[in-house]
């Protein structure tokens, strides 16, 4: 499938929910990663992204409006030693935890393990899915993905998918958590989209966040990470500021 453009791809939906970017930087040196959030309640809404050393954390905007952390404050973003974890949830953490419990063996098969231990949101009637994504750092920026979504709407019933990618120059795959708008939100669908990735930190960051619905988009983080000396570029854009 010819890789899409990623802005036309969110113009053309109103509410994709969180979504994760993967891929490679046109030149081929870098890993690149974004990770963006959107909201339609208050309690989703009122959140921001906040670097903390390499890592990336939500934080509350405003914490008198917020009524309900367990599925907003969470990690995105955790590095470790060869690579970086990106996802929508506190399954962040059940990853790193596992990679750094067994820090002599391959970090994506423990991504996978690890994902294996955990399920959909429990925020019915939606079970929003848990998208997940690796980058290992040590493998030229191969990278996995992966879903955790209920089987048509069973709270019973978990379907976990993961895909894995041999990098390639200037191409990336992009999940999300929803279809598109609805009363439920329903479920994403399918593979991961192939989508093309730029070379320029600022322009993919710029590109991004003005492609994202006005009245839901929330927060963005980007990072682009040379390959060779692990240097990292970091942007994040926040509506509440």
């Amino acid at each position: 499938m010819k890789p899409l453009d990623i802005y036309e791809e969110l113009r053309g939906n109103r509410y994709p929910g969180r979504g994760i970017v993967i891929g490679k930087s046109p030149d081929g040196k870098k890993a690149v990663a974004a990770y963006f959030i959107m909201g339609r309640s208050v309690n989703s809404r009122n959140r921001i992204f906040v670097e903390e050393g390499q890592d990336m954390r939500t934080q509350a905007f405003d914490p008198a409006l917020l009524s309900d952390p367990s599925l907003v404050i969470y990690f995105p973003v955790r590095m470790f030693q060869g690579g970086m974890i990106v996802t929508n949830g506190d399954q962040t953490d059940t990853i790193y935890d596992m990679i750094q419990s067994h820090p002599d063996c391959v970090a994506p098969g423990y991504f996978v393990r690890a994902l294996l231990t955990r399920t959909f949101e429990p925020d019915p009637p939606l079970y929003t899915p848990r998208v997940s994504g690796i980058v290992d750092l040590q493998n030229g920026g191969a990278y996995w993905l992966s879903i955790l979504k209920s089987t048509d709407g069973d709270p019973e019933a978990a379907q976990r998918q993961f895909f894995s990618y041999e990098p390639k120059a200037g191409l990336g795959h992009f999940l999300h958590t929803y279809t598109c708008d609805g009363d439920p939100v329903p479920s994403f669908e399918g593979e991961p989209v192939p989508v093309g990735i730029p070379d320029d930190i600022d322009n993919f960051t710029q590109g991004l966040w003005e492609s994202l619905d006005e009245s839901n988009k929330v927060s963005l983080f980007v990072r682009y990470i040379d390959l060779e000396s692990g240097e990292a570029e970091t942007r994040i854009v926040n509506k509440n500021q």
